[in-house]
């Protein structure tokens, strides 16, 4: 029997790029089923974000126009992560299959064709792994890559070139759902679920419309959760640091002593490193126990306030 997909799709103010990709999405969908590869219970699900346009009003529309199309709303902005979930999340006992793709249109779509042969074939998780970054801005290109190898040189499982373009099974799902964390790093924490697992490479276009929504301070922000919320690696760091840096603290004291050089120039300038260095390691540390104060409360990661379906 032909699996039934879900094509999750996360939706931030994109009333300007919705209206051109969601007939793409459709289109695909259709020419799935037509194909036989996957069942006619399959559906676009859309996610929307909080926006504050007009995209609930499209997706609504959509909606009322074609059966294949789904949509549900979160009570809020609560950041593309959450986003991808509760759709992830709402899809699940729906469905035998999910891929989650953003709404931009960036992502090739044919790629899905070779997610379902992987599936298919037996992987439970298949990852879209971008080929080449010839799109990119130089700069994006740098701090893309930074991004992946600073993830991984601090601990966090990532896939390389991947962001949230994957397929997952109803079986992959079902563990993930025992993951109850509140700081959501997916790309990090769907490796952990383990299965077999497959990628397919594509090449990735241009926006089709509207603005980018991960701007380089967004990037930040995402690398410090993946890193704080998969790894303990910066904490180990920092005690070695701390270490070395009384070590050298002690030989330059013991240097000044000896060769009777300006000591308070010295001492000084030791005295500015060694706090310096102390309010990054505070900031570290204080990064973790944010974190462990908001998983504390065991706040809902979402909160569903519409849907355009009876359930």
């Amino acid at each position: 029997m032909a699996p039934v997909l879900y094509i999750v799709v996360p939706c931030y103010n994109e009333e300007a790029v919705l209206p051109i990709t969601a007939p793409m999405f459709l289109k695909k969908l259709e020419f799935l089923i037509s194909s036989e590869k996957i069942s006619g219970k399959s559906r676009v699900l859309f996610v929307n974000d909080g926006s504050r346009d007009r995209t609930w009003e499209i997706i609504s529309s959509l909606a009322a126009a074609d059966e294949h199309y789904l949509g549900i709303s979160q009570s809020r902005n609560r950041g593309h992560q959450n986003a991808v979930l509760a759709g992830l999340m709402e899809a699940r006992p729906l469905c035998d299959i999910t891929v989650s793709v953003d709404c931009d249109g960036q992502d090739d779509i044919n790629a899905i064709d070779a997610m379902i042969n992987e599936y298919l074939c037996g992987c439970d998780v298949v990852y879209g792994v971008r080929e080449d970054r010839r799109t990119d801005s130089f700069f994006k290109r740098f701090t893309a890559q930074f991004f992946y190898r600073f993830l991984s040189l601090m601990g966090a499982e990532v896939v390389y070139n991947h962001a949230d373009y994957r397929l997952i099974s109803s079986r992959a799902l079902d563990a993930l759902a025992e993951f109850r964390e509140v700081n959501l790093f997916l790309r990090g924490m769907v490796p952990l679920v383990g299965f077999k697992t497959g990628c397919v490479k594509y090449s990735r276009a241009e926006r089709l419309a509207g603005k980018t929504h991960y701007p380089l301070g967004k990037m930040l922000a995402l690398a410090i959760d993946g890193i704080t919320s998969l790894s303990v690696r910066p904490l180990r760091l920092i005690a070695v640091l701390g270490g070395v840096v009384s070590l050298a603290a002690l030989i330059a004291f013991i240097a000044v002593l000896c060769v009777h050089a300006q000591g308070w120039a010295v001492g000084t300038a030791i005295i500015c490193f060694v706090l310096g260095l102390q309010l990054i390691a505070l900031g570290g540390v204080g990064e973790y126990i944010g974190k462990i104060y908001l998983e504390a409360k065991h706040r809902p990661r979402y909160i569903i306030s519409a849907r355009t379906w009876e359930k």
